[in-house]
């Protein structure tokens, strides 16, 4: 019997190297077969993928197939390539591809959706060169890959790849390049040695994809390699030093590893090597010299680690340098002094580390610094001179040191940059009237230092400003009423300082205002009525010298502690007072003396008597110009409110103009915007419609410099896009009546409000079924603008006020008045240089990086997700100063008790499963890198697949809200 079973061995190798001799002689001899095979194979794609993109190919009798778009052939016609890159596909592959197409060489399928897992038959091409799958939402299993022996080529890249890692890969001595970056959920595996057969290797990319271990030294061996990336595992122990045996290596990233010990001395030998990314480990020691010495270092990131000593002064001489990151170490000495000074430098941050010294002066020589972040250091000395020529700058913080003097006055009027913090320093004199040109400015922190005198009405032209926080300082004068034209300031700091006079009755303008500090200050005389329009927001006046009575509204606000401090301060209702009289320093207004109300009282009977009068006159106008108006339309002539709008429908709609204007009344307001007021109207077919209506340049004081007033741009931008959307997770724009005093926008009414009032202020509770439908429904829409439009459009503000819930509590996005569409110029993303969105929701790269793209929608909506999760708001003051839910999180989830500590507690721990599968979910989501956040395709999927059973016969049901 075992010679029988070795005699068979040999045998089928026979068959099987004969079978392929024959193929190419079967093929020449029946040519119609062949084409006829190739034609059937592609009619069954065109039947198992769904979309428009296959349309192209033309399967009638006749038509060669080698004339199809993305199909090549050789001399013979047989199909040796498919190249289907990015054709929005949607499917299954059809089995038996290489039985078809013997020849196939090449085969490009990623960016597409490939349903069914791996694709069946695609092991049985013998001669496949190159194979692309990437970026198809790849489920399930790899198969055993060693039958492609021919292949180059593997890019199984950003997928949702699950079970055994497919180390078979480590056969196919012919590989060139092997990408597996992105599918998080494969099973531990380790580097299997067989990897050293791969001679011809050029680029390993085996990034967030469960491998653990060490790195182990036989690494070295794969000398072909210039691109290795280990990035985001779960890799512990020394970088090895025979990774300096890679000669031809260009490009090293091992960051978001456990990686211990120092980095080895051997890297100096890597003369080709440009980019080292090693951050986010446990790594100790010094930086290597000769490290720094490489002449092609273009990129050292080494961030967030714990190395020790100096920065090497050689890495000041570097002629290549672009990118400078070594922020969360313990490194100290100084900063060498001609950093930049023979390099175009990009980035340059050295934060939280115990640097000291003087700045760097020729940091910017090389005319391309964007980001210098030097905050949380011992620097001294001052600003030097050479940087108010810093033009490209972005971000320039260098809070948290011990820099003194005047601040270069060209600094804060930079033209591009959009974050300046120089808070807890010692800088001294006044914030100079060029703030005015920082038109990008959108955060300006100075707090904590010792700048004195008035702040310039100037800085109103920096409009772009979202935060202000000048606390601490020795600021005086009046509080400029101009800061009212910045109708974007989300944050509003001027607690600590000396401001004198009232204050001003502009700062109601401000309709985007979460918090207002004006405390520890001098300002007198009363809080004016018109802040109450600020409300729900965070409005503090404690400790100035304010007086006169309180506002009613915040006092129902619960804000009385607000106002403590303020002795002149009084309250005309007794029962916000305690039983000893008085709250804060407050007391009951006084009432007014008799002889004044006799005389308030005569007031009051000539006001009524001419009121009455000039009512009646109005009443008889009225009746007389509806009579006329009649008379006018029985014979046939057009209505003045027929013609006073222009109307722009987008779905069949039952109502006309009349019926919508006529119903703008005061009753019907349910909320007022930064740019105008939100109606609830009761149309008279039983319909209910909700009316946005937003001022115009005419009716509201124009912008700076003539520029387009916000409204109309938010009007420009909502009715561009959601005019042309249809898509049940996103609102519904029934109409758009425009004329020269207002714009008004007709929505479908949403009676359960929004997602924030239903987490945070309804008075039931949502129950998990209910909120994850919400997380899916949200998704799906999210997934509908960035993958299925085109071109895509990213929301931009994707926050729980943003999302509106029907009777249903099925969501619906709304709000899209920032949103942008990613229209490609030449090739490149679109990008915005001004900071739109909400704080807390904002994604970390929105505030240094100039795209804008679709992982910060991705990031928000990570936010929403764990707002859903927990039951918290995005930023409380249970989660420490600066630091917002996701850090709150981020310290819990080490452990699954932690993890099962932050879900909302209201919910009883009936799906508790459930709710971690999603927080998974959303941790992935708000990555503070953009890269390793999914695409919203990958969160539907995800989110589908952790739908919670509703088992309604054997656990209760927790009451939805009622809004």
């Amino acid at each position: 019997m075992a010679a029988k079973a070795a005699l068979s061995i040999p045998l089928i190798l026979i068959f099987y190297y004969v079978s392929l001799l024959l193929i190419p002689c079967y093929e020449a001899t029946h040519p119609a077969d062949q084409y006829s095979s190739s034609s059937q194979y592609f009619t069954l794609m065109k039947q198992s993928f769904a979309g428009d993109s296959l349309s192209r190919w033309d399967v009638a009798p006749g038509v060669h197939p080698c004339n199809y778009t993305g199909v090549a052939c050789d001399e013979d016609g047989r199909v040796t390539a498919l190249d289907l890159l990015g054709w929005s596909l949607e499917g299954h592959l059809p089995p038996g591809i290489c039985s078809h197409f013997p020849r196939l060489r090449i085969l490009r399928l990623g960016h597409n959706l490939i349903r069914g897992g791996f694709p069946a038959g695609i092991t049985d091409c013998s001669f496949l060169q190159e194979l692309d799958l990437g970026r198809t939402n790849l489920t399930g299993a790899v198969p055993d890959l060693s039958p492609l022996f021919s292949l180059r080529v593997l890019n199984m890249s950003y997928n949702l790849l699950s079970g055994d890692f497919p180390v078979s890969f480590a056969n196919l001595t012919e590989l060139r390049v092997v990408d597996f970056n992105e599918n998080p959920n494969f099973s531990m595996w380790k580097l299997p040695r067989e990897v050293t057969k791969l001679r011809k290797l050029r680029r390993m990319i085996l990034t967030t994809c469960s491998l653990w271990g060490t790195i182990p030294a036989f690494v070295g061996n794969l000398t072909s390699l210039y691109d290795l990336e280990l990035s985001g595992n779960y890799l512990v122990g020394s970088i090895p030093p025979e990774i300096g045996n890679l000669k031809n290596l260009q490009l090293l990233e091992l960051y978001y590893n456990q990686l211990t010990g120092s980095l080895p001395e051997e890297l100096g030998n890597l003369s080709r090597l440009t980019d080292i990314d090693a951050s986010v480990n446990r790594l100790t020691g010094v930086i290597p010299e000769r490290v720094c010495r490489l002449p092609k270092l273009r990129v050292l990131q080494l961030y967030n680690n714990s190395l020790i000593g100096g920065i090497p002064q050689a890495i000041g001489n570097s002629t290549t340098l672009t990118t400078l990151s070594l922020y969360e170490n313990s490194l100290s000495g100084e900063l060498p002094r001609n950093l930049g000074k023979f390099s175009k430098l990009n980035v340059l941050d050295v934060s939280e580390n115990r640097l000291r010294g003087e700045l760097p002066p020729e940091v910017c020589r090389g005319g391309n610094l964007q980001y210098f972040l030097v905050l949380d250091n011992q620097f001294s000395g001052e600003i030097p001179a050479e940087y108010a020529n810093c033009e490209p700058l972005l971000r320039f913080r260098v809070s948290s040191n011990r820099l003194g003097g005047y601040v270069p006055e060209s600094i804060l009027g930079l033209p591009h940059v959009y974050i300046i913090d120089l808070g807890y320093n010692g800088f001294v004199g006044s914030l100079p009237k060029s703030i005015g040109n920082a038109r990008n400015l959108s955060t300006l922190i100075l707090k904590n230092n010792r700048l004195s005198g008035p702040l310039p009405p100037e800085i109103a032209r920096a409009t772009n400003l979202i935060k202000i926080d000048f606390s601490d300082n020795f600021f005086s004068g009046p509080i400029p009423s101009e800061i009212g034209r910045l109708r974007k300031l989300n944050l509003l700091y001027l607690q600590g300082n000396q401001f004198v006079s009232a204050i001003p009755e502009s700062l109601s303008a401000l309709n985007s205002l979460n918090v207002l500090n004006l405390s520890n200050n001098n300002l007198t005389g009363r809080i004016p009525e018109s802040l109450c329009d600020l409300l729900p927001n965070s409005l503090i006046f404690s400790n100035n010298q304010l007086s006169g009575p309180v506002p009613l509204p915040l006092l129902n606000e619960g804000l009385i502690d607000s106002f403590s401090g303020n002795p002149g301060l009084c309250v005309n209702n007794p029962t916000f007072l305690n039983s000893s009289g008085s709250v804060q320093n407050i007391s009951v207004c006084p009432k007014p003396n008799k002889l004044g109300v006799k005389r308030l009282n005569r007031i009051w009977v000539i006001a009524i008597s001419v009121s009455v009068v000039v009512l009646g006159l109005l009443l008889f106008l009225k009746r007389w110009l509806t009579r006329e108006k009649q008379v006018i339309d029985q014979e046939g002539l057009t209505s003045w409110s027929s013609f006073s709008y222009d109307v722009r429908s987008f779905h069949k709609v039952s109502f006309d103009q009349r019926e919508i204007v006529d119903a703008l009344i005061d009753k019907n307001i349910v909320g007022r915007g930064g740019s105008g007021t939100v109606y609830k109207i009761e149309l008279g077919s039983g319909q209910l419609v909700a009316v946005k209506k937003l001022w115009t340049k005419k009716t509201k004081d124009p912008s700076p410099d003539g520029e387009l007033f916000p409204a109309d741009r938010e009007l420009k931008a909502e009715v561009e896009t959601l005019g042309n959307i249809r898509h049940k997770n996103i609102v519904k724009l029934y109409c758009c009546f425009t004329n020269s005093d207002s714009n008004l926008l007709v929505y479908e009414y949403m009676p359960n409000g929004n997602l924030w009032d239903a987490l945070h202020r309804g008075k039931g509770v949502l129950d998990w079924p209910t909120r994850h439908g919400i997380a899916l429904g949200v998704a799906q829409g999210l997934a509908y603008l960035h993958h299925d439009l085109l071109p895509p459009i990213i929301h931009r503000d994707i926050k729980s006020t943003n999302i509106l819930l029907n009777a249903e509590f099925q969501p619906k996005v709304a709000d899209f008045g920032v949103a942008k569409v990613l229209q490609a110029r030449g090739g490149k993303d679109s990008s915005t240089t001004v900071i739109a969105g909400t704080y807390g929701y904002l994604a970390p790269e929105y505030a240094y990086s100039s795209k804008a793209t679709v992982k910060c929608d991705v990031y928000s909506f990570g936010v929403v997700l764990m707002e859903l999760i927990t039951g918290r708001k995005p930023i409380e003051s249970e989660f420490g100063e600066n630091k917002n839910i996701i850090f709150w999180v981020s310290q819990k989830v080490s452990t699954k008790e932690g993890a099962i500590d932050v879900l909302d507690k209201r919910l009883g721990g009936s799906f508790t499963d459930e709710m971690i599968q999603v927080l998974r979910i959303a941790i992935r989501c708000t990555c503070n890198t953009p890269s390793h956040r999914p695409t919203m395709n990958e969160v539907v999927l995800q989110l589908t697949e952790a739908e919670p059973c509703r088992l309604e016969a054997a656990l209760p049901t927790l009451p939805k809200a009622k809004l």
